[in-house]
Order: structure tokens, then C-alpha cells, then sequence
């Protein structure tokens, strides 16, 4: 839920924010309990929450459990897949990657992170102006410049065209590319959805990859039997970024075979608990209803 490309007008998106919240957490964890590790989160969320967290811990405590009680297993779900999608990204580098898209970027941190990136690999980060001017100020306060390696795409995803922004800024068709829309498809209309899958099998090099998470049709339209998928639903229309578009459970190798692609994987939430929730997690929720994607093109 990280990053719309969707049309922000009134500044950065908050669930950029939250999930940036999310990602700061589990990194204040001990090495040998948290999923995932980003030393940058802290640096895109208000200052004021983090003081507030500091100042009054059995407060802030009672905000998380809420939240959990609401949406139970969400955040577990969310954390497992910046683990999954960094998991997938350094095994790219190691075959051979030569260029990253990150689709609606908003606060993902893998471009200053993850090692390797800054000597192989052409890094795209994609979203919409407001978030990303945002995230290009942060970057600078953190590194005093803008990296060589990463270029920014502003774009209004529901407006503009995807392709024209990215050949524009140097996109190179024929290279190895991995594509990342993490927390983007669900809040893109049908339509974005297939222009943008449409693009990554015709316009990449073979061997290119994606890389997606998503939630049943269900969730999305509201017909849902589960109280979980309803509240996240409601959830999202409250926060101003409401659901746009699901996949049918069961479906998902039908649904990217159409496109063209191959060497589908759909990863429930029972694979990445058994990957990632042990030991200490092993009693960590998850959330039944997201679920990762990785295709490729041949």
C-alpha cells in the first residue's frame, strides 16, 4: 500500500507514510527478530510521531494494538513483502540485472539500500510529483545529492502514459529490467492495470521480471464474507486512497498468462510465513488476504 501513482493533490501520500512507519519499527527491532531491515524509514515519517512514540510509549502501544485488532496480520503481511521484494531484487543483481522500474516508488528506500544497486544497475523510481518531490528533499538532506544511479519519473499515472515518461528519461527497452509495483496495483483503475502490464511484456528486454502484491476481487468490490477484508476495505476509502482493482483468487496465472507471461508464482500468506515467521515471529499473524505475484517475461 506504499505508494500510489494515483492522483495526490494535496501533498505526499499518507499511506507512503504509514508504510515507511511500518518498515521503522521492524527495524528497531532486535537483528535476530525483525523481517526486514531499513535504516532510511525513520527519515519520511513526521517527526512529531516518532517524539510522540518516544514520550509516550504505553499510548502509542495501544494505537499499534488497535490497529492490529482492526486489521489483523496486515502489518505482518506488509512487512514480509519488503522482505520478499528486497529477496527477489538481490537475487536479480546476482543473474544479471540491468535496470530496476520501481512503479509508484513513494518512500522505498531499495535504490540507497540494498548493495549493488549503485554500481550495475539503471534504478527508475516512478510516482506521482507530490510524493516524489517530497522523497527527493529527504534524499538529499540524508546524502546531500541525489544519487547517480537512480532517475525520478514524475508522473500522474490516471493522466499520463507510462512508456512516453519513461523513454523520455533514458528507459532502455532492450535491457533485463525488474519491475516492482509494491502496494500499486490495488489502487490503480483496470485500466492503468493493463496498460502497465501491457508495456512491461512489450517494452522490456527477455528475462525481465514483475513483482506485485495484491487482494482478491472481493476485498475490492466489498463482497467479501471476511469482517478483515471489509475493514480494510472501509479502512482505505476512509484514509482517501480507496481499493481500485483485484485479482479473482485462483485466477492469477490465468489472469498474467494472458499477457504474455511466464513462470508465474503466487505466493500465499502460508508461503511467506513459513519463509520469513520463525523463532521469535513464529507467532506473528498474518494477513490471509495479501498476496505476491513474480512473473516473467519470455
Amino acid at each position: 500500500m506504499e505508494d500510489q501513482m494515483k492522483p495526490n493533490r494535496e501533498g505526499p501520500s499518507k499511506m507512503a507514510e504509514s508504510i515507511a512507519m511500518q518498515r521503522f519499527a521492524e527495524s528497531s527491532k532486535d537483528e535476530d527478530e525483525r523481517i526486514c531491515y531499513d535504516p532510511y524509514a525513520i527519515h519520511f515519517i513526521n517527526p512529531e510521531i516518532v517524539e510522540f512514540g518516544i514520550k509516550h510509549p504505553e499510548e502509542a502501544k495501544a494505537k499499534i494494538e488497535a490497529m492490529e485488532n482492526q486489521l489483523p496480520g496486515l502489518s505482518s503481511s506488509i512487512i514480509a513483502r519488503v522482505r520478499y521484494f528486497d529477496d527477489i531484487v538481490k537475487e536479480s543483481i546476482g543473474d544479471g540485472l540491468q535496470q530496476l522500474v520501481i512503479l509508484g516508488a513513494g518512500y522505498d528506500t531499495r535504490s540507497y539500500r540494498i548493495e549493488g544497486l549503485d554500481e550495475k544497475v539503471k534504478v527508475f523510481e516512478v510516482d506521482h510529483p507530490n510524493t516524489q518531490n517530497f522523497k527527493k528533499e529527504k534524499i538529499i538532506e540524508i546524502f546531500r545529492s541525489l544519487p547517480d544511479h537512480v532517475t525520478y519519473v514524475p508522473i500522474d499515472f490516471e493522466t499520463q502514459k507510462l512508456g512516453q515518461m519513461l523513454f523520455e528519461n533514458g528507459y532502455n527497452e532492450s535491457l533485463k529490467t525488474l519491475f516492482i509495483m509494491e502496494g500499486l496495483i490495488m489502487y490503480i483503475p483496470p485500466e492503468a492495470v493493463d496498460e502497465t502490464l501491457n508495456f512491461i511484456v512489450n517494452k522490456s528486454g527477455k528475462d525481465s521480471q514483475i513483482i506485485f502484491d495484491y487482494y482478491p476481487e472481493s476485498v475490492v468490490d466489498g463482497t467479501t464474507a471476511l469482517a478483515v477484508g471489509q475493514n480494510i476495505r472501509n479502512f482505505l476509502i476512509q484514509m482517501g486512497e480507496p481499493l481500485q482493482f483485484g485479482i479473482k483468487e485462483g485466477t492469477i496465472g490465468k489472469f498474467l498468462s494472458s499477457y504474455g507471461f511466464s513462470k508465474i508464482n503466487d505466493v500465499t500468506s502460508t508461503d511467506y510465513k513459513k519463509a520469513y515467521f520463525n523463532g521469535k515471529n513464529k507467532n506473528r499473524d498474518v494477513c490471509d488476504l495479501l498476496y505476491f505475484a513474480q512473473a516473467v517475461v519470455e
